[in-house]
């Protein structure tokens, strides 16, 4: 029978917070500085750099037995290289029913599959409780210099179609680089600005705004469509309140 892990280390900021709501807190030895979810639990956990550049001298100092991985958010030569010493678990989430069998996945790594599942089930309630409302054609920007938006191969994209917001851009992959001409020649009905991975802030929305001036522009939280794991529950009842908002 295959032990628990004793010794964890996660490099995906929103698989932390999962690990630590599945009640592993104790175990988790190493952590990068985007994890900070949620925030009194993972100050005492060590970093060990971030998402894209850890510290792999340090992650072999903590010894761990279990190490939390993510195709997209970490480098593959980080990966390989974690791989050659130590179990990597590397998740591939590109859609809300990837991120729920990962919750169910590791709630079996951790023995812990009663509080996996308990979470599942209320993800998919919240999931299920989503507002009747019309479709809005909607492009989310994710960067700016260059502006960059999301294709149809994203869990931002997946989060969108669920909240009848038809990505734009979904004849595109991954995060492609685009030009305001690109933005308006698409006649999108809504453009979200995300705060996450660029800090959108209101002074950015009126360039967009000039650029496309028949498009509403909105600011948006990024947590509530890319976190994924536990913080699905949260970011999808406050997705189901503000879409009725823009409806």
């Amino acid at each position: 029978m295959a032990t628990t892990p004793q010794r964890i280390i996660s490099l995906v900021p929103s698989l932390t917070e999962l690990v630590i709501d599945l009640g592993m807190q104790e175990y988790l030895v190493g952590r990068t500085r985007f994890c900070v979810h949620p925030k009194e639990q993972v100050e005492e956990i060590p970093i060990i750099g971030g998402t894209k550049n850890p510290r792999l001298d340090k992650i072999r100092d903590l010894e761990p037995d279990y190490i939390i991985a993510n195709k997209e958010e970490n480098r593959p030569e980080d990966i390989k290289a974690l791989q050659e010493e130590f179990e990597v678990n590397v998740t591939q989430i590109a859609t809300i029913e990837d991120a729920l069998i990962t919750i169910h996945e590791l709630g079996k790594k951790f023995n812990t599959s009663e509080k996996a599942e308990n979470l599942i089930s209320n993800i998919q309630k919240v999931l299920e409780d989503r507002p009747q409302v019309p479709k809005l054609n909607t492009a989310y920007l994710i960067w700016k210099d260059p502006w960059m938006t999301v294709g149809r191969d994203t869990y931002i994209h997946d989060i969108m179609n669920h909240w009848k917001l038809p990505n734009v851009f979904a004849d595109k992959k991954r995060y492609p680089k685009i030009g305001l001409d690109d933005l308006k020649s698409q006649n999108p009905d809504l453009i979200l600005l995300s705060s996450e991975p660029y800090p959108f802030k209101e002074k950015h929305m009126a360039q967009i705004e000039e650029a496309c001036p028949a498009t509403r522009v909105l600011l948006v939280e990024g947590e509530w469509f890319s976190w994924y794991g536990s913080r699905m529950e949260h970011a999808f009842k406050r997705l189901n309140g503000w879409r009725k908002t823009i409806a």
